[in-house]
């Protein structure tokens, strides 16, 4: 999911597909080890060891996950290294978040609808609001994209599709509850899935499926 569905996902814009798809590589692949010592040192932090295992690599998806997320809204305006500043930043930001969501609030997210869907739009929102400069304007043109970028784009939108149940249900308490939890996901992807194709017929004036 965090290499091929976020990766794919990210090439709706034309003139960034091989960028999107490397740094996707790039930031993912940084962002996995960088959470796994964050997240590490504050919920597997025992006898002045950090403790990794299954649990902990999939803590540090879901992590990674969120900065994917903020990504999106920054594509096509940064450089390598500003997105690994920006990776650095958020996994330490997004580990005491989940820190004070989960351990000191007490809130259940088991989707991760508040510590990674939420927080990751909200910091890409901030991101690419402090990176904002009017000479940007200009490269407005380079936004759109194409049929093969769309293409792509799907391809992603199904990976992400196929595994999204196992997604959230991978750190559930197993089962009746991780049971629930893939059959709520599953049938709420169907569901939506309908929707969407409903709606863009709709709202399209040709009554076709639009990206």
């Amino acid at each position: 999911m965090i290499f091929i569905g976020f990766g794919f996902l990210m090439t709706f814009l034309k003139l960034y597909g091989f960028s999107s798809v490397a740094f996707n590589f790039l930031i993912a692949a940084f962002g996995l080890q960088w959470s796994t010592l964050i997240q590490g040192f504050f919920h597997g932090f025992h006898d002045g060891k950090i403790h990794v295992g299954i649990e902990s690599m999939i803590n540090a998806d879901f992590c990674t996950g969120a900065v994917l997320i903020s990504f999106g809204a920054i594509l096509g305006k940064t450089s390598p290294v500003q997105l690994i500043v920006m990776t650095l930043f958020e996994v330490t930001l997004f580990g005491i978040n989940e820190y004070i969501i989960l351990n000191i609030v007490g809130a259940k997210d088991a989707g991760g609808s508040m510590t990674i869907h939420t927080f990751g739009a909200y910091f890409g929102l901030v991101v690419s609001r402090v990176l904002y400069r009017p000479h940007l304007e200009k490269s407005r043109n380079r936004e759109g994209s194409v049929y093969h970028s769309d293409l792509f784009a799907m391809i992603g939108t199904i990976y992400l599709w196929m595994f999204w149940p196992s997604f959230n249900s991978a750190v559930t308490a197993h089962g009746d509850d991780q049971h629930r939890t893939v059959l709520n996901t599953y049938y709420s992807l169907a569901a939506c899935t309908l929707a969407t194709f409903a709606m863009s017929a709709l709202l399209n004036g040709e009554g076709k499926l639009d990206m």
